[in-house]
């Protein structure tokens, strides 16, 4: 019960996230035979991976979610874990813990639905897509009058070469899902153009709101994976 009242506070979201994505992959580099785990789709599968065919036929939308926290393989865990505290440390301090986590999983969320459209027969992991919602939100906010100036070599234009980079060698590169990348890009970004860095008293208490339905649903959606394991297990 300590663990869920921790998880439900709102101090240093970003650490939380971070520390979610390594206790997955030690559980699956542990429980599935080490590194060999990552290659493994039955491995994957257990650890909430996103499978287009499951969500469909099985109703399993609750991958949606757990696929954002899952990788396949210490350098995918390397790169984003990288990426995701560089940048979320920046986005929690500029929009505050409530911003961040909501945003954050939209965006993961926006990136998985846009595989799901495009790419339903394939397998997914990373928080690539949920990161680039990140790097969206920080681009849209340079488009808005209200972006405090200091914020300029982070925000808008400034990331182009960063957004173009990584877009370019999605494309290129076998074994990226660009259309999380796009998804979750695009998400972050109609936040970053709707909503302001700062809050009124109306909107703290939306954005909190919104905050702890976020973390409910990455609880839920990890019980109801657990479920969908166990029930496996012994119907196996």
């Amino acid at each position: 019960m300590e663990y869920i009242k921790k998880f439900f506070n709102f101090d240093n979201v970003t650490q939380k996230i971070f520390t979610l994505n390594i206790v997955v992959f030690v559980l699956m580099f542990v429980f599935g035979g080490g590194f060999r785990a990552f290659s493994n789709v039955y491995t994957l599968i257990f650890a909430g991976a996103q499978y287009g065919k499951l969500i469909i036929i099985s109703h399993q939308y609750f991958r949606f979610i757990t696929a954002m926290f899952v990788h396949g393989g210490f350098l995918h865990l390397f790169f984003n874990m990288y990426a995701l505290y560089y940048i979320g440390n920046i986005v929690e301090r500029v929009y505050g813990p409530h911003k961040f986590i909501t945003i954050y999983l939209a965006s993961g969320i926006g990136g998985s639905l846009l595989t799901q459209i495009f790419i339903p027969d394939s397998f997914s992991v990373g928080a690539s897509g949920a990161i680039f919602g990140l790097i969206g939100l920080l681009f849209g906010a340079g488009f808005r009058e209200d972006t405090p100036p200091m914020l300029k070599p982070v925000t808008g234009t400034a990331l182009l070469p960063v957004i173009i980079i990584n877009l370019f060698l999605g494309f290129t590169s076998p074994g990226i899902n660009n259309f999380a990348h796009i998804g979750g890009l695009v998400t972050g970004f109609t936040f970053g153009w709707l909503t302001s860095v700062s809050d009124t008293y109306t909107s703290y208490k939306y954005w909190k709101i919104l905050a702890y339905v976020s973390l409910a649903l990455i609880l839920i959606s990890f019980i109801w994976l657990l479920i969908f394991d166990i029930q496996f297990l012994i119907g196996g």
